[in-house]
């Protein structure tokens, strides 16, 4: 899927789509996941519509047992040795601006 062609409530509606399917490949209602979760049965539902927080899908991912798709979500990043050199050990707390090409 080429996420870089859709409008931002397109990605949305898909991730709220493969939220949904998870839960029902996991086979858990929504009303399940929302009494163990501490959620509504309407913030599971607009979840699944892709009208969330991040915070909603962590709690609805974490009954379903699939925190850890978050890692492929948003990878975390390490740090190349040359760039820990130039830091000194330094944890970088901000990005440089970059000139943007068309």
């Amino acid at each position: 899927m080429d996420f870089h062609s859709m409008p931002d409530s397109a990605i949305a509606e898909e991730i709220g789509r493969r939220l949904k399917g998870l839960r029902l490949r996991k086979n858990w209602t929504q009303k399940a996941i929302a009494d163990f979760s501490g959620l509504s049965i309407q913030a599971v539902q607009s979840a699944e519509k892709g009208q969330s927080t991040m915070a909603t899908v962590i709690k609805i991912l974490r009954p379903l047992k699939s925190l850890d798709t978050l890692n492929n979500f948003i990878p975390e990043v390490p740090i190349s040795p040359i760039q820990l050199m130039e830091l000194k050990g330094k944890t970088r707390q901000r990005a440089t601006a970059i000139k943007e090409t068309k």
